[in-house]
């Protein structure tokens, strides 16, 4: 820290003028903020700047509408009149000219200053974005371009609360240079998502679009290059198992004083995927490698061994997107690897055994077997994951922790009706396959929305043939029930099914289900949850608890040990699988101390 920096002690112990005054242009134009986080300052002062941070997050999202419009309208315009007058505050002229747009081509700035008008004319404030970025060192101007034409498009309520999120990023990075620190370990998690993207199947990487499906090539250099990381980081073993898991491992003091290897404490286990979807994200799976990956380096980095050694596994497959298999890396480790999987063919033809082969795996139940690991040796799975939604976004939380992975069931469906004249048959004698399922999918909403941490959903709807002017006579639909416990999750599956016979009976219609899926929830570990929890309170943070409405490896995991989960907010919305996934590496310097700070405790 330099001599002129600020200290929280010297803020915990401030007025309110000198408290108001240190913190003046975190926030552009807008004091007040600063007023208010004095008012709510704990008796203590602030446990940490993160601590702030969320405080005075949360004085801007309980302050009244007209109040939160003043602090966006207190923002210039991104090279805009401000700029080119030099009338910006200090700090905005520091962050426009760190991303060049100081230096913009007359045809960048004419584009700017179109999108300038029309955001304007639509929304009545000006377009705000850290344009500094998720890593703090600047987005391109090509970047700052294409979030503004994606942005303009939006929703006014969507893009106002996008404004504030991109604020609060402003002010973090203001704050961040007032007291001299930087996130280290968030910008090594961060630089490894942007290095292991480079690897990407042909026809998506042409494109810029990530795509890693189960041991192409360039799944194969992403488990090569993880493997590389982690000898660098300092895992005493380090390997790529029978089914392309790649396994790091950093052991416990009693290894390290060269004691017998069966009388080692049990170890910790941990880890995530790193396959992707199709055009997918950077983050989802492989931050849970990332993180626990960064512990290790400071362990190693600081001499330190714990008490219990930590594996850590880059999960090969998840997603289900290759074969008809998920959880492939996961289900191995619990001894639930299907033998019938090694017989299944993808969309090319190509047989998994045979490709196991290709690509130097051994291709055997034998091999995988093996895998298997004794609950007994280990304390239990944790497990770190993007949020993948937008919960943690709007209470602007960086992490949660989560109580329950929930359970699912998937359906495919169709109602068959009669197929006819759309402008002779009249309307009490149709009988519309289609009208039944979007009655259905009404209730479907109707039921989940009534009842707590349960949720369902159409997302897929097809009228096979259809015509403008024919009435269908066939809808084909899916049909994705979740919840939090198996006994939420089977009485929303019975009032879905029962009301979409009583749809069809009365609509004079019939239809088919056919159940493709069933995943049982997976409950959080009490003890390890709560040891997330403490975590979390060490970083001065509020602990917010949150189920996961998506599948994770730990579902596999806790079929075996006990297990809990820690999610680490995303930005644009929460999006995730999705090439706007993102993070920043402020969140993630919290996740990994969050980490650390789990560890220290075993």
């Amino acid at each position: 820290m330099s001599t002129d920096s600020l200290s929280l002690d010297q803020l915990n112990v401030a007025g309110e003028d000198a408290f108001v005054a240190l913190l003046d242009g975190v926030y552009e134009h807008s004091p007040w903020i600063a007023r208010r986080a004095f008012a709510v300052r704990p008796a203590g002062g602030f446990a940490s700047i993160a601590a702030l941070k969320h405080a005075m997050a949360r004085v801007v999202r309980e302050a009244a509408l007209d109040e939160q419009l003043g602090l966006i309208r207190a923002h210039p315009e991104l090279a805009g009149k401000a700029m080119v007058a030099k009338s910006l505050t200090a700090e905005s002229t520091n962050e426009q000219s760190k991303a060049g747009l100081t230096n913009c081509s007359p045809e960048e700035f004419a584009r700017l200053q179109q999108l300038n008008a029309d955001y304007n004319a639509r929304f009545g404030w000006p377009f705000i974005l850290a344009v500094r970025g998720p890593r703090g060192d600047g987005l391109t101007r090509q970047q700052i371009v294409d979030t503004f034409a994606r942005r303009l498009n939006a929703h006014p309520d969507i893009e106002r609360a996008e404004c504030l999120r991109n604020i609060h990023r402003i002010a973090e990075i203001r704050l961040n240079d007032k007291f001299a620190v930087a996130p280290t370990l968030g910008n090594q998690v961060w630089d490894w998502a942007e290095s292991l993207a480079r690897f990407s199947d042909p026809g998506f990487a042409e494109s810029g679009q990530l795509t890693v499906l189960y041991l192409t090539e360039a799944h194969r250099a992403a488990a090569a290059q993880l493997a590389d990381w982690m000898r660098e980081c300092g895992f005493d073993d380090v390997g790529i198992d029978a089914v392309g898991n790649v396994v790091g491992v950093y052991h416990g003091e009693h290894r390290d004083q060269q004691g017998d290897p069966a009388d080692e404490p049990p170890r910790l286990l941990t880890g995530s995927h790193y396959d992707t979807v199709r055009n997918g994200g950077k983050y989802d799976g492989r931050l849970g490698i990332f993180v626990p990956m960064v512990c290790v380096r400071e362990l190693k980095r600081q001499g330190r061994r714990l008490r219990h050694g930590l594996e850590v596994i880059g999960f090969s497959e998840e997603e289900g997107q290759r074969y008809k298999a998920t959880f492939l890396g996961s289900s191995a480790l619990v001894g639930r690897f299907d033998p019938a999987w090694l017989d299944q063919a993808d969309a090319d033809g190509v047989v998994l055994r045979d490709l196991m082969r290709d690509a130097g795996l051994p291709g055997t139940m034998e091999a995988i077997q093996a895998l298997e690991r004794d609950p007994a040796r280990y304390l239990g799975f944790v497990e770190v994951h993007i949020e993948q939604g937008p919960v943690l976004n709007e209470l602007d939380l960086p992490l949660g922790i989560v109580t329950s992975i929930n359970g699912s069931l998937r359906y495919v469906g169709e109602v068959r009706g009669l197929a006819s004249h759309a402008g002779t048959t009249p309307m009490d004698r149709r009988r519309d396959a289609a009208a039944a399922v979007a009655e259905l999918i009404l209730y479907v909403e109707e039921r989940a929305g009534a009842v707590p941490e349960v949720v369902g959903t159409v997302g897929q709807l097809q009228v096979p043939n259809g015509s403008i002017n024919v009435i269908p006579g066939r809808c084909r639909f899916s049909l994705d029930l979740r919840a939090t416990t198996d006994a939420a999750r089977d009485a929303l599956d019975a009032d879905v099914r029962a009301r979409l016979a009583e749809i069809c009976e009365r609509r004079g219609v019939s239809f088919t289900l056919e159940r493709t899926e069933a995943a049982a929830a997976a409950p959080s570990d009490a003890a390890w949850q709560s040891r997330w929890e403490a975590a979390v309170d060490t970083l001065g943070l509020p602990v917010h608890r949150m189920p996961s409405g998506a599948g994770h490896d730990a579902m596999k995991l806790h079929q075996a040990m006990p297990q809990a989960m820690l999610f680490q907010r995303g930005l644009n919305l929460g999006i995730s699988h999705n090439p706007l996934e993102a993070i920043s590496n402020e969140d993630a310097e919290l996740c990994v101390r969050a980490f650390l700070a789990l560890l220290d405790r075993l």
